[in-house]
């Protein structure tokens, strides 16, 4: 495995005056797109800490390909570490604008052409010389999103990067990540409570709860996907896969995975992010939008 975590760190929790171990024993290949689901207050910002060096764990070790990046008595520097950071609330620099808060940081002038295909990319030039005051929301996470990536990282380090948006505004920058993690041969770490936004990135889900992790595995062996059965479900579609004469149609409902076979001339009514109703009907599902 490329990247190997074996870390353990105390954690206290100040409203109930108590305390828990995280402790994570896992490993990922470089490209992996990894989720980490589960309640607050499990471990998983602290988890993402410890990747970026702004948290020191109290035992164990990192390894990054061939470099050690912490180990018993030995922490690599957090700016010596390729690693981008986007915090959940983007912590961009009020004093700065759009294109200071990019590069800042940015020591490798040669990074520059890099910043710049990012901005096109993300559809940043028209803001360039605003101040994170003067630009929405969704505005804001791109800037971020671009800072975290202008020193060309191996690792990306996202804490719920979308979860103050609309669903319509998630789904537009859910893709963008989806395209640069490709691109961009990424090892992405997520921090999502979203079913279906792990569901349209992830490649690997780790479940943690109480600091320990619960479960690893792929998507579909954490969350499941089984065909429908005689019931009637609402859900968002997920994911469509022509199958030629029939779609495969992915839809979560609640926290779980609905899988349908839809013939394909229908299934082009449907689109990713509908809200649907699933009502099966003589053996066969059939699917209704929902106009919420």
């Amino acid at each position: 495995m490329d990247i190997v975590f074996e870390c353990k760190k105390t954690l206290h929790t100040p409203a109930s005056h108590t305390s828990f171990s995280l402790e994570v024993s896992q490993s990922l290949n470089f490209g992996d797109f990894l989720a980490l689901f589960g309640k607050s207050g499990a471990g998983k910002t602290t988890l993402l800490r410890i990747f970026a060096g702004l948290t020191q764990p109290d035992s164990g070790y990192l390894k990054v390909g061939d470099e050690v990046w912490c180990d018993e008595g030995f922490s690599l520097p957090p700016q010596k570490r390729s690693i981008g950071f986007m915090f959940q609330d983007y912590a961009l620099f009020p004093h700065l604008n759009v294109l200071q808060n990019i590069t800042f940081g940015l020591s490798n002038k040669k990074n520059l052409d890099f910043v710049q295909w990012l901005v096109e990319i993300m559809e940043l030039e028209p803001i360039l010389t605003r101040h994170t005051h003067q630009i929405s929301g969704g505005q804001a996470q791109r800037v971020a999103l671009a800072r975290a990536l202008a020193r060309k990282p191996k690792i990306l380090l996202l804490d719920e990067p979308l979860s103050a948006l609309d669903s319509l505004m998630r789904l537009s920058l859910q893709n963008l990540l989806a395209k640069l993690h490709q691109q961009l041969g990424l090892s992405t770490i997520l921090i999502s409570h979203e079913i279906t936004e792990i569901m349209r990135l992830a490649t690997k889900v780790w479940c943690i709860e109480g600091g320990k992790v619960t479960q690893s595995g792929s998507v579909d062996e954490i969350f499941g996907a089984r065909l429908s059965g005689k019931v009637q479900l609402s859900g968002e579609i997920l994911r469509k896969t022509p199958q030629g004469v029939v779609e495969i149609i992915d839809i979560v409902c609640a926290s779980e995975v609905v899988r349908v076979l839809y013939p394909a001339t229908s299934a082009r009514e449907f689109s990713v992010g509908d809200k649907v109703l699933i009502v099966s009907k003589a053996f066969n599902p059939l699917l209704f939008k929902l106009h919420l």
